[in-house]
């Protein structure tokens, strides 16, 4: 399907992404651990991806004609928690209780532990293969519904991976889009330090699936690009979105030490004065 993105809903998804990054790390700051850079990095695919994409509803998360999530880098939880209590799937006030004893709101998500959560993660590697599954399944029974799976970069050293990437362009699953956060960091350092992974764009191509760059942060390409992925007939569709980590957080922005550490009170303290004057900003060319 065909999703028109105006002028004035940009503006306010724009808007949505920002509240989303407060958000986290007023979660992380009350949890006292989890990742900080991914999710403040993948923060506007989510918003693009639950407030204009895809087709869900808070308020009916188990319709049978829904588009499927699959969350595999499931370390990247806050952000979608964040996204999904702005979304209206669970009330607001319980994101403070992410990490603790008894929380819906677990370090890695749960299956049906929330509405909207179809499939636990967190072994990572395995969500692509989950997705495929789903895909597959859409498409025998001759369904409408897509299926996206949120990646991280870090986990395509994974060889499972590319077993599901083979499995989807071998069976021409148009029906899948997988969403890489090409963020270029991961717990041990930078990704191509670690285990180097260009050119990513030949190696899918090589294994049948269509290919797209965006900038991660800018919502029309992400919106444009998913566009696109509905409109192709013969493969799989992988969009490359290019993030920031610790997107609008200078002194987090690009480090990969923050990739699974929470900010002290004085370094949160800091971070929310960062993004609440990225938001003013915002706010005021919006005006």
């Amino acid at each position: 399907m065909y999703h028109p993105l105006h002028d004035k809903k940009l503006k306010e998804l724009e808007e949505i992404a920002h509240t989303v990054r407060e958000d986290i790390i007023k979660m992380l700051l009350e949890a006292k651990s989890g990742h900080s850079a991914g999710p403040l990095g993948f923060a506007d695919v989510m918003t693009a991806l639950y407030f204009h994409v895809a087709n869900v509803n808070p308020k009916n998360p188990a319709d049978p004609n829904r588009d499927r999530i699959m969350f595999s880098n499931g370390h990247m939880a806050p952000v979608w928690y964040a996204v999904l209590a702005e979304r209206g799937y669970f009330p607001k006030k319980e994101l403070i209780t992410l990490r603790k004893l008894g929380s819906r709101l677990q370090g890695h998500p749960h299956c049906c532990a929330l509405p909207g959560i179809d499939a636990s993660s967190g072994p990572l590697g395995q969500g692509i293969s989950q997705a495929c599954g789903m895909a597959w399944a859409g498409l025998n029974d001759k369904k409408n519904w897509r299926v996206y799976c949120l990646m991280g970069d870090g986990e395509l050293d994974e060889g499972q991976c590319w077993e599901a990437f083979m499995f989807a362009g071998k069976n021409k699953l148009r029906n899948l889009t997988a969403i890489v956060d090409r963020n270029n960091i991961q717990i041990d350092g930078f990704t191509e330090d670690v285990m180097p992974l260009e050119s990513l764009r030949a190696k899918f191509e090589s294994f049948n699936w269509h290919v797209i760059e965006v900038d991660g942060h800018n919502i029309r390409e992400i919106v444009d690009a998913c566009n696109e992925a509905d409109a192709i007939y013969e493969h799989p569709t992988v969009i490359l979105a290019h993030t920031i980590p610790g997107k609008g957080v200078e002194f987090m922005e690009r480090d990969f030490r923050w990739h699974g550490i929470s900010p002290n009170p004085e370094q949160a303290k800091e971070a929310l004065r960062l993004l609440r004057t990225l938001g003013g900003k915002i706010k005021s060319e919006h005006e």
